[in-house]
C-alpha cells in the first residue's frame, strides 16, 4: 500500500481518496520546520458508521487555530480582551497538551492567563498540610491573581517566608478567606504580616476571614489586626490566649468582636476546595509530586526553597508530618475560639440618620482640629512624636 494515500472502506469497497497528502515518516519538530503546511492525521476525524465503513471528516478551522495556539501558548503576548468561551477552550487545550507539567514555559503559560482572566483561572486554592507542593510549586502559585479564598493550614511558613510578601501585594487585592493556621506563626511573624496595611496602607484590606489558630499567638498580637477595616471572622483556636471572660471583653472592646458559642462552619476546613481552571492542573501537580520525580535546578537567590530541597529531608518531613485531630467533635467544640463581628457592629454607621452623621461628623472635625494644634505645638518645643511603635519603625527600616 502507498505511504502516502488513505483507503477507505465504503459499502464493502475499498477505494483511495485522493488530494490527501500525508506526512513523511519524520520528527514532529523536523516536520513543522520544514513543511509547516503539510496536512496532519490530527486534522481529521475517523469515525465508523453502522454499516461498518470508514468515515473521515475534517476538524473545524476553530479547533485547529485552537490547537495551534495551545502547542505555542509560550509565544503569546497577551490574551486580554478574548472572551472568556475562547479563554476556558484554550486553558483546557493547552492542559491536555500538558503545557502547565512542563516547567520551562509553567509559569508564563498561568501568568497569560491569570493577566486576562483573574478568579476564573483559579478563585480558591486548598494547600492545606501540603507545604512540600507549595515549596516545590511556588512560582506558579504566585501567578494566580484571582484567588478569593487561600488556605496555607500547617505549610511551615514560620515567622519570614517568602510567601507574607506575595499574600500582601497587589496581586492578591480580591482575598477575602486566608488560613494561616498550624504554621509556627509568633507575634512576630504577624506583626510582619500586617505590616504593609498598618503602615502603608495596602495589602490584606479586602480580608473578611481570618484563621490563624494553633500558632503560638499571644493576646499582644491581636493589636495588629486593628488595621484589617473588613474582618468579621476570626479563629484564634490552640494559640496561647487563655479562653475566660476576660479575653471575651478584651476582644470585645479592641476588635469588636464577639464569642461564638458554637463553631462556626466557615471554618470547616473539609469543605475548602481548589476551585478554577486550574483545579485539575493542581491535582496534577500533587499526584506528580507524591511520585517525587526529579529534582529541578533552584534559583540561587531562593534560600528558603535550597533549604527545603533534598531528597531524604523531603521524605522524612513528609513521613514525619501529621494534621491536627480530635479524638471526639466534643474536644472540637472545647477547644473552639471563634469571634465574629455581630451583625448590629456592621450595621451601626448605615442605620444613622443623616442628622446623627452630620453631628458626629462636626465632633470628629472638632477633635480633628485639636489633634492638629497639639501637634503643631509639639513640633515647636522639639521634634514630633511617631504614631508607630519602636517596633513598627524597625519593621518599616528593613523595608
Amino acid at each position: 500500500m502507498d505511504n502516502n494515500s488513505i483507503y477507505v472502506r465504503e459499502k464493502g469497497k475499498l477505494r483511495c481518496v485522493s488530494g490527501i497528502v500525508l506526512s513523511q515518516h519524520k520528527s514532529v519538530s523536523s516536520c513543522r520546520r520544514t513543511n509547516p503546511f503539510v496536512v496532519k492525521k490530527e486534522h481529521f476525524i475517523f469515525t465508523y458508521n453502522t454499516e461498518g465503513s470508514l468515515r473521515y471528516s475534517t476538524k473545524s478551522l476553530f479547533e485547529l487555530t485552537l490547537r495551534f495556539v495551545a502547542d505555542n501558548i509560550h509565544h503569546v503576548d497577551s490574551l486580554v480582551g478574548f472572551p472568556e468561551q475562547i479563554g476556558d477552550k484554550l486553558f483546557a487545550a493547552a492542559e491536555e497538551n500538558r503545557v502547565f507539567s512542563n516547567p520551562d514555559i509553567s509559569c508564563k503559560a498561568l501568568q497569560l492567563f491569570s493577566d486576562a482572566y483573574g478568579h476564573m483561572v483559579l478563585e480558591s486554592l486548598c494547600l492545606r498540610n501540603r507545604f512540600p507542593l507549595l515549596h516545590e510549586k511556588m512560582d506558579e502559585i504566585k501567578t494566580f491573581h484571582g484567588l478569593k479564598c487561600l488556605d496555607l493550614f500547617g505549610c511551615r511558613l514560620g515567622d519570614d517566608h517568602e510567601m507574607f510578601q506575595h499574600l500582601t501585594s497587589t496581586s492578591l487585592a480580591n482575598l477575602t478567606h486566608l488560613a494561616i493556621g498550624g504554621n509556627n506563626l509568633s507575634d512576630v511573624g504577624l506583626q510582619r504580616l500586617t505590616a504593609p496595611i498598618r503602615i502603608m496602607k495596602k495589602g490584606l484590606g479586602g480580608l473578611q476571614l481570618l484563621d490563624i489558630s494553633h500558632n503560638p499567638i499571644s493576646e499582644k498580637a491581636l493589636r495588629y489586626l486593628r488595621c484589617l477595616p473588613k474582618l468579621e471572622q476570626l479563629d484564634v483556636s490552640g494559640t496561647l490566649l487563655k479562653p475566660g471572660a476576660d479575653l471575651k471583653i478584651r476582644i470585645r472592646n479592641l476588635l469588636g468582636f464577639v464569642f461564638s458559642e458554637k463553631p462556626l462552619d466557615v471554618f470547616d476546613h473539609s469543605k475548602c476546595k481548589t476551585e478554577g481552571w486550574a483545579e485539575q492542573v493542581v491535582h496534577q501537580w500533587e499526584t506528580n509530586s507524591l511520585k517525587m520525580p526529579k529534582l529541578k535546578k533552584v534559583d540561587p537567590s531562593r534560600t528558603s526553597s535550597q533549604r527545603f530541597f533534598g531528597r531524604q529531608k523531603f521524605v522524612r518531613e513528609v513521613l514525619n508530618t501529621s494534621p491536627l485531630i480530635h479524638d471526639s467533635q466534643d474536644d472540637v467544640t472545647k477547644d473552639c475560639l471563634h469571634f465574629f463581628k455581630p451583625a448590629a457592629y456592621n450595621q451601626k454607621n448605615s442605620d444613622q440618620s443623616p442628622a446623627e452623621k452630620k453631628v458626629i461628623g462636626s465632633c470628629h472635625g472638632v477633635r480633628k482640629r485639636k489633634r492638629e494644634l497639639e501637634t503643631l505645638d509639639k513640633s515647636h518645643l522639639g521634634p514630633s512624636s511617631s504614631s508607630f511603635s519602636a517596633e513598627d519603625i524597625v519593621l518599616l527600616n528593613s523595608y
